[in-house]
């Protein structure tokens, strides 16, 4: 029987390269699942129902808020956006990782409801750099780039809610701390109950 897999939950400003790196880690790790969320938003053309997200009206939504069945959820200029709590366990309890890339105030939602999860902060080197990032995309004007660079001074008062932060300097580099954070969760002790016990008979340990 497998243990459980890890909760990843990966947050970070924007332009920080946090996609980079977790679609680097995916490709590392093949366990790792992302998330399906659910949304009250209709769907855009060609996205389907259970694969891009979970669509359903705002009555079933509010109704499953009051069940306490999300991770986490937030309302998005008139539209609620939520994690499921099932969808995510059942791939947990089958072994597999589960990546949700989200922002901060999601992530302390899903840290009070699963203190177990991996938290993981990804940050650019400094302001300034994140800066240069920002306007290389060329797909945000001046105000937006003012508003995400103001945002991020923000977030970065809530790295010490995480268990890891990762500064973003060298892209390897950084792939490969994230590589070394998941490498050494997935070896803890209290994480692989399954795997002593079956260590323990090997050695026909009581």
């Amino acid at each position: 029987m497998k243990d459980k897999g890890l909760l990843l939950v990966v947050s970070g400003p924007s332009g920080a390269g946090k996609g980079t790196i977790c679609d680097a880690l995916r490709h590392k790790f093949p366990q790792i699942r992302y998330s399906v969320s659910m949304t009250t938003r209709p769907p855009r053309e060609g996205e389907r129902d259970g694969i891009n997200y979970f669509f359903a009206d705002n009555a079933h939504f509010k109704e499953l808020i009051k069940e306490d069945a999300f991770l986490e959820y937030a309302d998005v200029y008139g539209h609620y956006y939520g994690t499921p709590k099932k969808y995510v366990f059942d791939r947990l309890e089958a072994g597999n990782h589960v990546m949700l890339e989200i922002d901060i105030q999601g992530a302390m939602q899903v840290r009070e409801k699963y203190a177990e999860g991996v938290f993981i902060f990804i940050v650019p080197p400094s302001l300034d750099v994140l800066s240069k990032r920002l306007h290389k995309r060329h797909t945000d004007t001046e105000e937006v780039i003012a508003g995400r660079l103001a945002k991020a001074s923000a977030e970065l008062e809530w790295i010490s809610r995480y268990d890891y932060v990762i500064v973003n300097d060298d892209l390897d580099a950084a792939i490969n701390k994230a590589v070394a954070v998941i490498s050494a969760e997935e070896c803890k002790s209290w994480r692989n109950e399954n795997l002593i016990a079956s260590i323990k008979k090997m050695y026909e340990i009581k």
